[in-house]
């Protein structure tokens, strides 16, 4: 038995061995495992973030991504504006908006 080259094992005529389809087992197991842990997750989250934003309103109160806090002046089909001050607007991703904020809570900032 060389270190490099494994042994040479006979198969039967009958097929695949039964340790074969145990040995597929835990393979699939794991992306399974994976796809209920971590791929499943982030879809869900991506369909309420874009629901989120095709719910966009002018005069919602949001949240930007950046962290900036601001009232909607303006909507576009892939761009906001937001009202950061009195009379400072800044244009924005609609992607990049995080959360809309409860109304009035731009006041207690």
């Amino acid at each position: 038995m060389s270190f490099f080259i494994s042994d040479a094992l006979a198969q039967t005529a009958a097929g695949p061995a039964q340790g074969d389809m145990l040995q597929l087992l835990f393979p699939i197991g794991l992306v399974v495992l994976l796809y209920f842990l971590m791929i499943r997750p982030q879809v869900k989250r991506q369909k309420e973030h874009s629901k989120l934003v095709a719910a966009l309103a002018k005069g919602d109160e949001v949240t930007t991504v950046g962290g900036i806090v601001g009232r909607i002046t303006d909507l576009g089909e892939n761009f906001i504006q937001v009202e950061v001050a009195d009379g400072v607007n800044v244009k924005l991703r609609r992607q990049a908006v995080e959360a809309v904020l409860p109304k009035g809570s731009i006041k207690e900032l």
